[in-house]
Protein backbone atom coordinates (compact mmCIF):
# COMPACT_ATOMS: atom_id res chain seq x y z
CA UNK A 1 0.00 0.00 0.00
CA UNK A 2 1.38 3.44 -0.94
CA UNK A 3 0.70 5.73 1.99
CA UNK A 4 -1.84 4.85 4.65
CA UNK A 5 -4.66 2.37 4.15
CA UNK A 6 -7.67 4.05 2.59
CA UNK A 7 -10.79 4.52 4.69
CA UNK A 8 -13.59 3.15 2.54
CA UNK A 9 -17.30 3.61 3.19
CA UNK A 10 -19.75 1.25 1.51
CA UNK A 11 -23.40 2.27 1.41
CA UNK A 12 -25.69 -0.57 0.30
CA UNK A 13 -28.22 -3.01 1.61
CA UNK A 14 -27.49 -5.48 -1.20
CA UNK A 15 -25.94 -8.61 0.34
CA UNK A 16 -24.14 -9.56 -2.88
CA UNK A 17 -22.50 -6.13 -3.25
CA UNK A 18 -21.57 -6.16 0.45
CA UNK A 19 -19.80 -9.51 0.14
CA UNK A 20 -18.02 -8.58 -3.09
CA UNK A 21 -16.88 -5.27 -1.60
CA UNK A 22 -15.54 -6.97 1.55
CA UNK A 23 -13.45 -9.31 -0.58
CA UNK A 24 -12.18 -6.54 -2.87
CA UNK A 25 -11.34 -4.12 -0.04
CA UNK A 26 -9.48 -6.88 1.80
CA UNK A 27 -7.42 -7.56 -1.32
CA UNK A 28 -6.67 -3.84 -1.64
CA UNK A 29 -5.60 -3.55 2.00
CA UNK A 30 -8.18 -0.91 2.82
CA UNK A 31 -10.38 -0.37 5.86
CA UNK A 32 -14.10 -0.90 5.19
CA UNK A 33 -17.03 0.64 7.01
CA UNK A 34 -20.45 -0.68 6.02
CA UNK A 35 -23.72 1.26 6.12
CA UNK A 36 -26.92 -0.42 4.96
CA UNK A 37 -28.57 2.86 3.97
CA UNK A 38 -27.96 6.59 3.64
CA UNK A 39 -29.14 7.33 7.19
CA UNK A 40 -26.59 4.98 8.71
CA UNK A 41 -23.84 6.46 6.51
CA UNK A 42 -24.32 10.12 7.47
CA UNK A 43 -21.71 10.30 10.23
CA UNK A 44 -18.85 8.79 8.22
CA UNK A 45 -19.64 10.00 4.71
CA UNK A 46 -17.41 13.07 4.36
CA UNK A 47 -14.55 11.58 6.36
CA UNK A 48 -14.05 8.60 4.05
CA UNK A 49 -11.29 8.51 1.45
CA UNK A 50 -13.57 6.57 -0.90
CA UNK A 51 -17.37 6.29 -0.86
CA UNK A 52 -18.81 3.22 -2.58
CA UNK A 53 -22.55 3.28 -3.20
CA UNK A 54 -24.61 0.30 -4.28
CA UNK A 55 -27.12 0.51 -7.11
CA UNK A 56 -29.93 0.05 -4.56
CA UNK A 57 -29.22 3.58 -3.26
CA UNK A 58 -31.24 6.11 -5.23
CA UNK A 59 -30.82 9.32 -3.23
CA UNK A 60 -27.86 10.94 -1.50
CA UNK A 61 -27.78 12.69 1.86
CA UNK A 62 -27.96 16.50 1.59
CA UNK A 63 -24.73 18.49 1.33
CA UNK A 64 -22.49 15.44 1.10
CA UNK A 65 -19.76 14.77 -1.44
CA UNK A 66 -20.73 12.71 -4.47
CA UNK A 67 -19.94 8.98 -4.25
CA UNK A 68 -16.59 7.93 -5.66
CA UNK A 69 -17.75 4.67 -7.24
CA UNK A 70 -21.19 3.26 -7.98
CA UNK A 71 -21.30 -0.53 -7.59
CA UNK A 72 -23.75 -2.62 -9.57
CA UNK A 73 -24.32 -5.97 -11.20
CA UNK A 74 -23.71 -6.74 -14.85
CA UNK A 75 -27.38 -7.68 -15.33
CA UNK A 76 -28.41 -4.07 -14.59
CA UNK A 77 -27.09 -2.89 -17.97
CA UNK A 78 -27.52 0.71 -19.12
CA UNK A 79 -29.40 1.70 -15.98
CA UNK A 80 -26.16 1.77 -14.00
CA UNK A 81 -24.69 4.60 -16.05
CA UNK A 82 -27.91 6.59 -15.88
CA UNK A 83 -28.01 6.16 -12.11
CA UNK A 84 -24.34 7.14 -11.82
CA UNK A 85 -25.04 10.33 -13.75
CA UNK A 86 -28.03 11.10 -11.52
CA UNK A 87 -26.00 10.56 -8.33
CA UNK A 88 -22.91 12.31 -9.64
CA UNK A 89 -20.69 9.25 -9.14
CA UNK A 90 -17.13 9.60 -10.43
CA UNK A 91 -16.75 5.96 -11.54
CA UNK A 92 -18.87 2.86 -12.21
CA UNK A 93 -17.77 -0.65 -11.22
CA UNK A 94 -19.84 -3.47 -12.76
CA UNK A 95 -19.36 -6.59 -10.65
CA UNK A 96 -17.97 -9.17 -10.85
CA UNK A 97 -16.20 -8.07 -14.07
CA UNK A 98 -14.65 -4.91 -12.56
CA UNK A 99 -13.44 -6.56 -9.33
CA UNK A 100 -9.75 -6.46 -10.29
CA UNK A 101 -9.98 -2.86 -11.44
CA UNK A 102 -11.71 -1.80 -8.22
CA UNK A 103 -9.09 -3.52 -6.08
CA UNK A 104 -6.33 -1.67 -7.95
CA UNK A 105 -8.23 1.60 -7.68
CA UNK A 106 -8.74 1.22 -3.94
CA UNK A 107 -5.15 0.14 -3.36
CA UNK A 108 -3.81 3.52 -4.45
CA UNK A 109 -6.57 5.63 -2.86
CA UNK A 110 -4.44 6.27 0.22
CA UNK A 111 -1.62 7.70 -1.88
CA UNK A 112 -0.95 11.43 -1.52
CA UNK A 113 -0.14 11.56 -5.26
CA UNK A 114 -3.30 10.82 -7.25
CA UNK A 115 -1.48 11.10 -10.58
CA UNK A 116 -1.89 13.09 -13.76
CA UNK A 117 -4.84 15.14 -14.94
CA UNK A 118 -7.08 13.52 -17.57
CA UNK A 119 -8.78 15.60 -20.28
CA UNK A 120 -11.20 13.91 -22.67
CA UNK A 121 -12.15 15.28 -26.08
CA UNK A 122 -15.56 14.31 -27.48
CA UNK A 123 -16.92 15.28 -30.88
CA UNK A 124 -20.53 16.40 -30.62
CA UNK A 125 -20.88 15.72 -34.33
CA UNK A 126 -18.87 14.24 -37.16
CA UNK A 127 -16.12 16.52 -38.42
CA UNK A 128 -16.05 18.70 -35.31
CA UNK A 129 -12.27 18.37 -35.06
CA UNK A 130 -11.97 16.32 -31.87
CA UNK A 131 -8.95 14.31 -33.02
CA UNK A 132 -7.22 17.40 -34.39
CA UNK A 133 -7.83 19.25 -31.13
CA UNK A 134 -6.56 16.33 -29.05
CA UNK A 135 -3.32 16.21 -31.05
CA UNK A 136 -2.74 19.95 -30.90
CA UNK A 137 -3.47 20.11 -27.16
CA UNK A 138 -0.99 17.31 -26.49
CA UNK A 139 1.59 19.06 -28.67
CA UNK A 140 1.11 22.41 -26.92
CA UNK A 141 1.30 20.86 -23.44
CA UNK A 142 4.49 19.01 -24.32
CA UNK A 143 5.95 22.22 -25.74
CA UNK A 144 5.18 23.87 -22.42
CA UNK A 145 7.27 21.27 -20.58
CA UNK A 146 4.37 19.12 -19.34
CA UNK A 147 4.89 15.36 -19.60
CA UNK A 148 1.97 14.31 -21.78
CA UNK A 149 0.40 11.22 -23.29
CA UNK A 150 -2.18 11.28 -26.09
CA UNK A 151 -4.53 8.29 -26.00
CA UNK A 152 -6.65 7.11 -28.92
CA UNK A 153 -10.00 6.14 -27.43
CA UNK A 154 -11.78 5.00 -30.61
CA UNK A 155 -10.85 1.55 -31.97
CA UNK A 156 -12.96 2.29 -35.06
CA UNK A 157 -11.33 5.62 -35.86
CA UNK A 158 -8.63 4.27 -38.16
CA UNK A 159 -5.68 4.90 -35.86
CA UNK A 160 -4.81 8.32 -34.51
CA UNK A 161 -1.12 7.77 -35.29
CA UNK A 162 -1.81 8.20 -39.02
CA UNK A 163 -2.51 11.89 -38.43
CA UNK A 164 0.59 12.35 -36.29
CA UNK A 165 3.41 10.97 -38.41
CA UNK A 166 4.08 9.41 -41.80
CA UNK A 167 6.78 7.22 -40.31
CA UNK A 168 6.29 4.03 -38.35
CA UNK A 169 7.39 4.85 -34.81
CA UNK A 170 8.57 2.04 -32.55
CA UNK A 171 6.44 1.37 -29.48
CA UNK A 172 3.36 -0.43 -28.22
CA UNK A 173 -0.21 0.02 -29.45
CA UNK A 174 -3.52 -0.80 -27.76
CA UNK A 175 -3.66 -4.47 -28.87
CA UNK A 176 -0.33 -5.08 -27.12
CA UNK A 177 -2.13 -4.52 -23.82
CA UNK A 178 -4.97 -6.97 -24.54
CA UNK A 179 -3.71 -9.49 -21.97
CA UNK A 180 -2.71 -6.93 -19.35
CA UNK A 181 -3.98 -7.48 -15.82
CA UNK A 182 -3.28 -5.72 -12.55
CA UNK A 183 -0.83 -2.88 -12.08
CA UNK A 184 1.59 -1.75 -14.82
CA UNK A 185 4.96 -0.34 -13.80
CA UNK A 186 4.78 3.38 -14.75
CA UNK A 187 8.42 3.61 -15.87
CA UNK A 188 8.13 0.55 -18.10
CA UNK A 189 4.82 1.82 -19.45
CA UNK A 190 6.24 5.24 -20.34
CA UNK A 191 9.33 3.75 -21.95
CA UNK A 192 7.27 1.33 -24.06
CA UNK A 193 5.27 4.00 -25.93
CA UNK A 194 5.98 5.73 -29.25
CA UNK A 195 6.83 9.43 -29.12
CA UNK A 196 6.16 12.23 -31.61
CA UNK A 197 5.94 16.00 -31.20
CA UNK A 198 7.43 15.74 -27.72
CA UNK A 199 4.58 13.63 -26.30
CA UNK A 200 3.97 9.91 -25.97
CA UNK A 201 0.95 8.39 -27.68
CA UNK A 202 -1.06 5.19 -27.51
CA UNK A 203 -2.93 4.55 -30.74
CA UNK A 204 -5.04 1.88 -32.30
CA UNK A 205 -3.17 0.35 -35.25
CA UNK A 206 -3.41 2.30 -38.48
CA UNK A 207 -3.62 -0.88 -40.57
CA UNK A 208 -6.28 -3.08 -42.17
CA UNK A 209 -5.24 -6.18 -40.21
CA UNK A 210 -7.58 -7.50 -37.52
CA UNK A 211 -6.49 -6.88 -33.94
CA UNK A 212 -7.53 -7.88 -30.44
CA UNK A 213 -9.37 -5.25 -28.44
CA UNK A 214 -8.43 -5.02 -24.74
CA UNK A 215 -11.31 -5.63 -22.35
CA UNK A 216 -12.46 -3.21 -19.64
CA UNK A 217 -9.97 -4.54 -17.09
CA UNK A 218 -7.04 -4.08 -19.43
CA UNK A 219 -8.13 -0.56 -20.37
CA UNK A 220 -8.49 0.35 -16.68
CA UNK A 221 -4.95 -0.90 -16.00
CA UNK A 222 -3.59 1.17 -18.88
CA UNK A 223 -5.45 4.30 -17.79
CA UNK A 224 -4.11 3.88 -14.26
CA UNK A 225 -0.57 3.52 -15.61
CA UNK A 226 -1.05 6.62 -17.77
CA UNK A 227 -2.09 8.68 -14.75
CA UNK A 228 0.95 7.52 -12.78
CA UNK A 229 3.36 8.04 -15.67
CA UNK A 230 2.38 11.49 -17.02
CA UNK A 231 1.30 14.87 -15.75
CA UNK A 232 -1.36 15.22 -18.46
CA UNK A 233 -3.42 12.54 -20.20
CA UNK A 234 -5.32 13.70 -23.31
CA UNK A 235 -7.91 11.20 -24.55
CA UNK A 236 -9.56 11.39 -27.97
CA UNK A 237 -12.64 9.55 -26.72
CA UNK A 238 -14.74 9.00 -29.83
CA UNK A 239 -18.52 9.31 -30.01
CA UNK A 240 -19.79 5.75 -29.60
CA UNK A 241 -21.58 4.65 -26.44
CA UNK A 242 -18.85 2.07 -25.82
CA UNK A 243 -16.09 4.69 -26.04
CA UNK A 244 -17.91 7.07 -23.73
CA UNK A 245 -18.39 4.36 -21.10
CA UNK A 246 -14.80 3.18 -21.39
CA UNK A 247 -12.99 6.52 -21.18
CA UNK A 248 -15.28 9.43 -20.24
CA UNK A 249 -15.70 8.30 -16.65
CA UNK A 250 -11.92 8.38 -16.13
CA UNK A 251 -11.64 12.07 -17.01
CA UNK A 252 -11.40 15.09 -14.74
CA UNK A 253 -12.50 17.40 -17.54
CA UNK A 254 -14.26 16.89 -20.85
CA UNK A 255 -14.12 19.16 -23.90
CA UNK A 256 -17.21 18.84 -26.09
CA UNK A 257 -16.54 19.82 -29.71
CA UNK A 258 -18.99 21.14 -32.28
CA UNK A 259 -19.01 23.24 -35.41
CA UNK A 260 -20.69 26.64 -35.49
CA UNK A 261 -23.92 25.48 -37.15
CA UNK A 262 -27.40 24.56 -35.95
CA UNK A 263 -27.55 20.81 -36.69
CA UNK A 264 -24.14 20.04 -35.17
CA UNK A 265 -25.10 22.07 -32.10
CA UNK A 266 -28.25 19.96 -31.67
CA UNK A 267 -26.18 16.79 -32.08
CA UNK A 268 -23.76 18.07 -29.44
CA UNK A 269 -26.65 18.58 -27.03
CA UNK A 270 -27.59 14.92 -27.43
CA UNK A 271 -24.01 13.79 -26.78
CA UNK A 272 -23.91 16.06 -23.73
CA UNK A 273 -26.80 14.11 -22.22
CA UNK A 274 -24.67 10.93 -22.40
CA UNK A 275 -21.63 12.40 -20.64
CA UNK A 276 -20.87 11.80 -16.96
CA UNK A 277 -21.39 14.71 -14.53
CA UNK A 278 -17.89 16.14 -14.87
CA UNK A 279 -16.33 19.55 -15.47
CA UNK A 280 -17.30 20.05 -19.13
CA UNK A 281 -16.62 22.91 -21.51
CA UNK A 282 -17.34 23.67 -25.16
CA UNK A 283 -14.91 24.15 -28.03
CA UNK A 284 -16.34 25.38 -31.34
CA UNK A 285 -14.66 24.83 -34.68
CA UNK A 286 -14.29 27.83 -36.99
CA UNK A 287 -16.99 30.02 -38.37
CA UNK A 288 -18.10 31.20 -41.81
CA UNK A 289 -20.92 33.22 -43.39
CA UNK A 290 -23.66 30.88 -42.14
CA UNK A 291 -22.09 30.25 -38.74
CA UNK A 292 -23.98 30.55 -35.48
CA UNK A 293 -22.32 32.66 -32.79
CA UNK A 294 -20.11 30.37 -30.67
CA UNK A 295 -21.07 32.07 -27.39
CA UNK A 296 -24.75 31.61 -28.23
CA UNK A 297 -24.18 27.88 -28.78
CA UNK A 298 -22.35 27.63 -25.47
CA UNK A 299 -25.15 29.41 -23.62
CA UNK A 300 -27.79 27.19 -25.21
CA UNK A 301 -25.87 24.10 -24.04
CA UNK A 302 -25.23 25.54 -20.60
CA UNK A 303 -21.45 25.18 -21.00
CA UNK A 304 -18.56 27.61 -20.75
CA UNK A 305 -16.95 28.43 -24.10
CA UNK A 306 -13.30 27.39 -23.73
CA UNK A 307 -12.06 28.23 -27.19
CA UNK A 308 -12.64 28.42 -30.93
CA UNK A 309 -10.62 25.99 -33.02
CA UNK A 310 -9.08 28.03 -35.85
CA UNK A 311 -9.70 26.99 -39.42
CA UNK A 312 -6.26 26.13 -40.79
CA UNK A 313 -5.85 25.75 -44.54
CA UNK A 314 -4.56 22.28 -45.29
CA UNK A 315 -5.72 20.72 -42.00
CA UNK A 316 -7.78 18.05 -43.76
CA UNK A 317 -4.87 17.14 -46.02
CA UNK A 318 -2.52 17.27 -43.04
CA UNK A 319 -4.65 14.68 -41.27
CA UNK A 320 -4.44 12.34 -44.26
CA UNK A 321 -0.70 12.91 -44.74
CA UNK A 322 0.35 12.66 -41.11
CA UNK A 323 1.34 16.32 -40.90
CA UNK A 324 -0.92 17.73 -38.19
CA UNK A 325 2.08 18.34 -35.95
CA UNK A 326 3.56 20.66 -38.58
CA UNK A 327 0.35 22.68 -38.63
CA UNK A 328 0.20 22.62 -34.84
CA UNK A 329 3.28 24.86 -34.71
CA UNK A 330 1.35 27.81 -36.14
CA UNK A 331 0.83 30.74 -33.79
CA UNK A 332 -2.97 30.69 -34.06
CA UNK A 333 -3.08 27.00 -33.13
CA UNK A 334 -0.64 27.53 -30.28
CA UNK A 335 -2.71 30.42 -28.89
CA UNK A 336 -5.87 28.31 -29.10
CA UNK A 337 -4.29 25.32 -27.35
CA UNK A 338 -2.68 27.40 -24.61
CA UNK A 339 -6.00 29.09 -23.94
CA UNK A 340 -7.91 25.83 -23.63
CA UNK A 341 -5.22 24.33 -21.39
CA UNK A 342 -4.96 27.57 -19.39
CA UNK A 343 -1.20 27.73 -19.94
CA UNK A 344 0.66 30.97 -19.30
CA UNK A 345 3.52 32.31 -21.37
CA UNK A 346 4.34 31.63 -24.98
CA UNK A 347 5.76 28.76 -26.97
CA UNK A 348 6.63 29.22 -30.62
Amino acid sequence: MPGEAAEILLVTGDAYLQEEARRIVAAAGGSLELAADVGAAMHGWDGADVVLVGSDIRELPPRRQAPTVLLGRSVEGDGLWRLAAALGAERVAVLPEAANWLAEYLSVSGSPEPGGFVIGIVGGCGGAGASTTAIWLAQAAAGHGISTILMDGDPWGGGLELAITVHEVAGLRWPDFAETRGSIDPVQFRDSLPVAGGFAFLSWPGTREAFTTPDAGSVAAVMDAARRSFELVVVDIGRSEECLRTFAWDCERILLMTTAHLKPAVAAARILNELPPLDTGLVVRGGGPSAVDAQLIAESLGLPLLGILPEIRGAAAGTELGRLLDLGRRKSVNRFARGVLELNGTSE
